[in-house]
Order: structure tokens, then C-alpha cells, then sequence
């Protein structure tokens, strides 16, 4: 039976190498099937997107500020993924031809007041982007390396203003960006003469406007005339930002001709310079995994072939008693835990958090959640969070069968409220606070209702049709009988303790997915790319051994000590790994970001410690079914009289 185990166990790693091989399935992905053509000559209209920042995290319209505004504003229809991620996509007065390169365009003038300099001074100094968006590409300033002549990294949108000082003036003022430089990008087929844009970058500049005579709105500038062919080119007064000031908003557009086809338009954005710490990680964890299986190999070839062997050879009953280690808790192993019924709920939501991620991540990895669909990816994971209910009730059920429970209706109406309803009340308290601070990135109320229908209308009637069905299956019988009399545990030694295997155990499996973990964070609270779901699908399946063999491996011990207290300790040997998380993601925040209002503070731990905690339930959940499949194999191997 060990060797057979072995044989199984070498086909996992022989299809972590498989997917070792296809270096370039990380980036494959399929950014959408309905390219737009456009002839020479044709409207190109820009829309508008949130104001992000990465100190505050908290997103605002953009017409939030004083810019300049079309006659009327129309918002675009977003998914529900898009709306809980705070966009807010309307059209803008930013309008080109297509292939006709436009010079010093005048977009408006507005003079500030008291109010609208202090909203954009606040803008400038929590360092606010602005967003747009042309042809499904979002804008980005390119910004060259230094170190590096031919790498340049792609920033999202460009900076509300900066922040400088006069020569000889020590008072530091404000500058705001009123000239905008686009380059768009195209690539033309020789053939038809259509073109399709494949990039949108943008140069920003601050520029104090002069003009001669009054303001009537069909002025000569005479510090951008495309009469004379005069460009910004970043030597003139910069515009300050102070009451009373007059503001001109202008813009360039020039158009690039291009290599890049439409359907590799996102490559540009989603390539990554550092992708080789990325296959650092794989292999550091892969050795992680080896040193694990190596640890159970041992464990399964050896020790336990060995006891079992002298277990089936022991003839009389005072041998038996002699004898010492697992085969003498046969009796107690299987007796059903404390909080039984929490455990079920916990394992039945850990389910429905393994068939959402595994489906998410076949799908990111086959390129159906690219960033040109934005707010995709969060749609796909809120409903198939909801689709796998089904099978959360059915695991519960069946669980809560075996421990003999007979309720359960109950135990499955618990399994679909324990973790959604307290996801749900930190969300709404978070999301008061972003109401406070009258932030886009505030989910309405009807969103909300959307959000409540998907729970009580999908998710709660498919765990309940789950656990109908679970427990209406034959219950699931242990190798071994449970004796009526509980055997006393001997006293531990200390590094047998609960506290110290649990937290040992947590280790090895944050080990493994903590460096991808920083491109996760960086992705979420730092505004870029992320979309390397070839490598995370790679760390996940790492994840899911690690957590396993780590489990298996200290029960096995825990069971030699014959403590056969093993059900939750499993669940939280595995889980524990969400404490490390936790504990990263704090040092993530004093050396990575740059937050400093309260009101972000909270945001920031509130949706991190939620982020944990369905980490703690998602591994545990793996560490349990690995001890519960180790324990059911080792008894059912032996004889027991």
C-alpha cells in the first residue's frame, strides 16, 4: 500500500514539471475578440477613470476636482467587479481624430477660488493620479530606467501636480498638470489601411498660459501656438495652484505608427522585468516540497511499512500491549473532536474556497480574466464563490454525518452564513468609512442589494441542495472501531505541544507562496499589472502539497506520541500559515507603503485581516483532508483484533 502511495505521489511532481515547461503560458492570455478599426479621419473619444493614490487608497471621481467638463457627463455601464473596485468610468471633452495629430488644443479656462485650490492642492499632496481610458487601454506614463537603457516601466495615469520651490524661496508651492502630450499608438494593416490602436501614454506638463488681450475663448496662446509650430517642451513657467489663479487646460496628440499587433496591445503593459525572482520563488519552493516529500516518502516507505509489518505479526495480546506508537490510539483516533459542528462549517467553506480558486486560476491561466476586461476577475470570483456553495454543503453534511449528527438543516444554513455574513459586516463597516470621506471607492446601495441577491438568492439555496444531498449518502465508516472509554494522553514533550506544532507548521506553506504574495500586495495597494497567472497557478499547486505533506508529516508524529486529539490540529497546523500572512502583510505596510491617514490604516488591516482569514480556512481545509486521508490509510492496514 506504501509503495503504491510512493508511485501516486510521483505523479504529482511529474505534473508540477509539466507545467515547469511552458515559459511563455505565464503571459498567454486572450485580451478580447471584438477589435475596433478605425479609418483616418475617424473619432477617438477618451473617457475618464477614478483618481487613485496609493497613500490614501482612496479613490474620487474625476470630476471630484475642478477640470474641464463636456456638456454633459455620461457614465459608463460597469460590472459589478468594476463598481466594488471604486471605477467610475464617464466621457470627457478629450476628443481626437483618428491619425491627425492635433497641437495645443485648448480644452477650457477656469479660475480657482478658495475651495477648488485647497481640493487641488489636498489632490497634489496625497500624490492623486488621473486615469483615462481609449480603446479598453488605460493610460500610462512611460518612464525609462535609469539602470537599465532599453527597460521602461509603464505607470498608471499621470500625477494631479507636483509639489516644488522657486529659486531663492524657501516656501514650497503647488503646480498642477494642464498640458497633456498623448501619444497613441497605432498599428495599421498595409492592406486595408485600417488602423487599430494598440498603446495610449501620455507626458504631463505644467504651464503658466499667456495669451494677449481679454479671454474670449478663441485667444492665440503665446506660450503654445501650432501656428508657429511652438510645443510645450517643459522650459516655461510652471502653473501654481492658488486662489484667484486662472488655469488653462490644453493638450497635444500625436500618433505613432506600430509594430505591436492588437492582439499582443497588452504586452507592453503586462511584461515583467523581474520575472526572474518569480522562478526563483518556484524553484525555492520546490525544494521546500522535495525536502516534504522526501519526509513522507521516508515516513510511508519505512517507518510505517515497517510497523505495520511488525503489527500484523504480533500473535498474543500481551505483545500487543508492549508495544508502543499510532496503532495503540486505534481505538480513540476516529472519536469525534470538540465543536464538531464548527469544524464542519469551517471544512465546507474551506471547500467552496478551493473550487473558487481553482477555477479562477484555470481561467486566469488560460487568459479568459485579462486586464482588458476590467473588474472581471472580481466578478468571476463573487460568483463562483456563490456556484460552489453546492459543494460546501454537500462537505459539510457529509462530514457532519460521520461525527453522528442528525440536524443537519442547521449545520448547513451555518456553513452558508459563518464566513459570508462576517466578510459581510467588515465590508459594510469599511465601507461606511469610505462614505465618510464621500470616496468613489464607496460600494452603493444598490450594488450592495446585488451583493445580498447573490448570497441569499445563489450561494444559501445551493450549500443547502449540497447538504441534502451529502447527507442523504451513506455515512462514512472508519477503518477502526471507536472504543466507549477515551485513553488518556501521555504527557507531551514540549515540542510536541499543540501551540508549538501548530505554529511550526505554518511555516513552510507561507514559505512557499510569500514572494508571489509581495507581487499580490504590490498589485492591490500600489495600482499595477498584475497578470501572471502561469506562475501563481504554479504556487498554488505548491501551496496545495505543501500544506498537505507538512500536515501529514507532524500528525504522523502526533499520533506516535499517541495524542490522537488530530482533528483540529490539522485544520490549524495548515492554517496557522495565516498568522505569517498577517504578519507580512503589517510589514508590508511599514516598509512598503506610504500611508498615513487613519482612514486608510483601517482599510488597509480591515480587508488584510479578512484576506487572512479566508487564508486560514483555505488551508486548513487542505491540511485536514491530508491528515483525515493519512489517518483512514495507516488504520486500514493494519489488523486489529
Amino acid at each position: 500500500m506504501a509503495r503504491k502511495l510512493l508511485f501516486n505521489h510521483s505523479w504529482i511532481f511529474l505534473f508540477i514539471c509539466i507545467l515547469l515547461i511552458p515559459y511563455n503560458a505565464t503571459c498567454f492570455y486572450l485580451p478580447g475578440v471584438a477589435p475596433e478599426d478605425f479609418q483616418k479621419g475617424d473619432m477617438l473619444r477618451v473617457k475618464v477613470n477614478k483618481l487613485t493614490s496609493t497613500k490614501t487608497q482612496l479613490p474620487y471621481t474625476y470630476y471630484s476636482l475642478s477640470y474641464c467638463r463636456p456638456e454633459r457627463i455620461i457614465d459608463s455601464a460597469e460590472n459589478l467587479g468594476e463598481v466594488l473596485w471604486g471605477d467610475r468610468i464617464e466621457n470627457s471633452p478629450f476628443v481626437f481624430k483618428m491619425r491627425e495629430p492635433q497641437l495645443c488644443n485648448v480644452v477650457c479656462r477656469i479660475t480657482l477660488n478658495a475651495q477648488t485650490s485647497k481640493e487641488f492642492k489636498e489632490k497634489i499632496d496625497d500624490e492623486y493620479r488621473v486615469n483615462m481610458i481609449l480603446d479598453n487601454l488605460p493610460l500610462v506614463v512611460p518612464i525609462r530606467r535609469p539602470d537599465q537603457d532599453s527597460s521602461t516601466v509603464y505607470l498608471h495615469g499621470f500625477l494631479v501636480g507636483l509639489k516644488g520651490l522657486y529659486v531663492g524661496h524657501k516656501e514650497e508651492k503647488y503646480f498642477i498638470h494642464n498640458h497633456l502630450t498623448f501619444v497613441v499608438k497605432y498599428h495599421r494593416d498595409p492592406l486595408t489601411e485600417v488602423s487599430r490602436i494598440v498603446g495610449f501614454e501620455v507626458k504631463p506638463f505644467s504651464v503658466k498660459h499667456e495669451y494677449e488681450g481679454e479671454w474670449n475663448g478663441k485667444n492665440r496662446l503665446t506660450t503654445c501656438d501650432p501656428h508657429a509650430k511652438k510645443i510645450v517642451s517643459g522650459s516655461e513657467s510652471p502653473q501654481q495652484v492658488e486662489d484667484k489663479d486662472e488655469i488653462i487646460f490644453t493638450y497635444d496628440v500625436e500618433f505613432m505608427a506600430s509594430d505591436v499587433k492588437w492582439a499582443y496591445r497588452w504586452d507592453t503593459y503586462l511584461l515583467m522585468a523581474d520575472d526572474q525572482i518569480h522562478w526563483f520563488s518556484i524553484v525555492n519552493s520546490l525544494m521546500v516540497v522535495l525536502f516534504l516529500s522526501g519526509m513522507v516518502a521516508m515516513i510511508m516507505l519505512r517507518t510505517i511499512y515497517r510497523d505495520i509489518s511488525k503489527y500484523n505479526q504480533l500473535e498474543t495480546q500481551e505483545e500487543a500491549q508492549e508495544e508502543t506508537g499510532w496503532k495503540l490510539v486505534h481505538g480513540d483516533v476516529f472519536r469525534p473532536p470538540t465543536n464538531s459542528d464548527l469544524l464542519c462549517m469551517y471544512i465546507g467553506t474551506g471547500v467552496q474556497f478551493f473550487g473558487m480558486v481553482l477555477v479562477t486560476m484555470i481561467f486566469g491561466a488560460l487568459g479568459f480574466l485579462s486586464p482588458s476586461n476590467r473588474g472581471g476577475l472580481m466578478t468571476a470570483m463573487l460568483f463562483l464563490w456563490a456556484l460552489m456553495g453546492l459543494f460546501a454543503g454537500y462537505s459539510s453534511a457529509r462530514l457532519y454525518k460521520m461525527f453522528n449528527g442528525t440536524e443537519w438543516k442547521r449545520i448547513t444554513l451555518r456553513t452558508a452564513f459563518m464566513f459570508p455574513a462576517t466578510a459581510f459586516a467588515v465590508f459594510f463597516l469599511l465601507n461606511a468609512l469610505i462614505w465618510g470621506k464621500r470616496s468613489s471607492g464607496a460600494v452603493p446601495f444598490g450594488t450592495m442589494f446585488v451583493l445580498v441577491l447573490l448570497w441569499f438568492g445563489i450561494s444559501v439555496p445551493l450549500v443547502y441542495v449540497g447538504g441534502y444531498v451529502g447527507f442523504r449518502k451513506p455515512a462514512i465508516e472508519h477503518p477502526v472501531k471507536t472504543s466507549k472509554m477515551a485513553r488518556q494522553i501521555p504527557e507531551q514533550a514540549w515540542y510536541m505541544t499543540s501551540v508549538i506544532s501548530i505554529l511550526i507548521g505554518g511555516i513552510l506553506p507561507f514559505g512557499a507562496v510569500f514572494v508571489e504574495l509581495f507581487f499580490i500586495l504590490t498589485s492591490i495597494w500600489l495600482h499595477q499589472f498584475y497578470y501572471i497567472f502561469g506562475f501563481l497557478f504554479i504556487v498554488f499547486v505548491i501551496l496545495l502539497i505543501t500544506c498537505a505533506e507538512i500536515t501529514v508529516v507532524l500528525c504522523y508524529f502526533q499520533l506516535c506520541s499517541e495524542d490522537y486529539l488530530w482533528w483540529w490540529r490539522s485544520f490549524l497546523t495548515s492554517g496557522s500559515s495565516a498568522l505569517y500572512l498577517f504578519l507580512y502583510a503589517t510589514f508590508y505596510f511599514f516598509t512598503k507603503l506610504e500611508i498615513t491617514k487613519p482612514v486608510s490604516g483601517v482599510l488597509y488591516f480591515g480587508y488584510m485581516l479578512l484576506l487572512s482569514y479566508a487564508f486560514f480556512v483555505f488551508t486548513g481545509t487542505i491540511g485536514f483532508y491530508a491528515c483525515f486521508w493519512f489517518t483512514r490509510l495507516i488504520y486500514s492496514s493494519v489488523k486489529i483484533d
